[in-house]
């Protein structure tokens, strides 16, 4: 898979059949549309592609230098996960004021035209572009039939009676619904982290744990206990995640810390990733430092259980 940076290059070897969207997540309707992509892309004889941008376009429509959006994947992810799905290429850009200033007509000139050299473009049912989001995704229909290219413009999926949207999925796992949410995307939900120095409270309780400091600004899991699994320079281990303000000793910082079963080797340092597979219990305080032991022997008891 190529990764071309679109604000510095134009398409001149391939015709390209690309799809539009912020992809945040590449949940289970973002898959649906990309597949169509793809299949369309081999039946034209075109290169399946797709632009994405670096940063999430709400940061640059909000005019708040301090916004941020809590994301579902990082960037690096979602570069993966494109590649699995067998997108070919994929055009990154920055997402700007310039490029947010650019009329419906003139983004699809300098952008799909001139610099991916698209003959069919797929986008979803809900898709705006241009301007203020001046452009729909019949407008862009239109702008096709007058420019020469095809525009697929893909239905929403549902699960459930409920449209799948990255807005669902994330406050689906705000309030510890993991298990929905993996459904919704399509795979376990990840958070990827550096292993930092904590204050080696578990290792004393007999269960030392990686306390993490996360390497994106991802969307946090209710605070509690949840089943994972922990990978390690690609291994993967049965693991508990704690992610909370440890209440038992009174901390005020939320710390995500992950004890890994049958696992004893020093990982400071080292990038780790956790995959949630179920919300076990709230966070709580316990009366003493011996039934908080308790309850994490009955934790550990039940992932291996279940």
């Amino acid at each position: 898979m190529k990764i071309i940076d679109a604000m510095n290059s134009s398409e001149k070897k391939y015709v390209t059949a690309v799809a539009l969207g912020n992809f945040d997540g590449i949940h289970i309707g973002h898959q649906y549309l990309l597949k169509s992509n793809i299949e369309k892309a081999k039946e034209e004889n075109l290169k399946p592609s797709v632009l994405i941008f670096k940063n999430h376009t709400k940061t640059i429509l909000k005019k708040d230098e301090n916004f941020k959006i809590d994301i579902l994947t990082s960037f690096e992810e979602k570069i993966q996960l494109l590649k699995e799905l067998g997108i070919e290429i994929v055009y990154v850009m920055d997402f700007n004021e310039q490029i947010m200033k650019l009329s419906p007509e003139l983004f699809v000139k300098n952008i799909l035209l001139e610099r991916l050299n698209a003959k069919l473009v797929t986008v979803g049912f809900d898709y705006r572009f241009g301007y203020k989001a001046q452009g729909d995704s019949n407008y862009l229909k239109e702008l096709g039939k007058a420019n020469g290219f095809v525009v697929n413009v893909i239905d929403p999926v549902y699960v459930e009676g409920e449209i799948v949207s990255s807005t669902i999925i994330r406050n689906l796992i705000i309030n510890g619904y993991i298990e929905k949410a993996n459904k919704l995307l399509g795979r376990n939900y990840c958070l990827i982290g550096t292993v930092i120095k904590g204050r080696s409270r578990g290792r004393k309780l007999g269960f030392p744990t990686a306390n993490i400091r996360l390497n994106d600004r991802y969307v946090i899991p209710k605070t509690g206990v949840y089943k994972t699994f922990t990978y390690v320079d690609n291994s993967k281990f049965l693991s508990l995640t704690n992610i909370g303000y440890n209440p038992t000793f009174n901390e005020k910082n939320l710390k995500i810390e992950t004890y890994i079963l049958d696992f004893d080797e020093d990982i400071y340092d080292s990038i780790i990733k956790i995959e949630f597979m179920e919300f076990i219990r709230d966070d709580i305080k316990f009366n003493s430092v011996e039934e908080l032991k308790n309850q994490m022997h009955k934790d550990v008891l039940y992932i291996k259980n279940n």
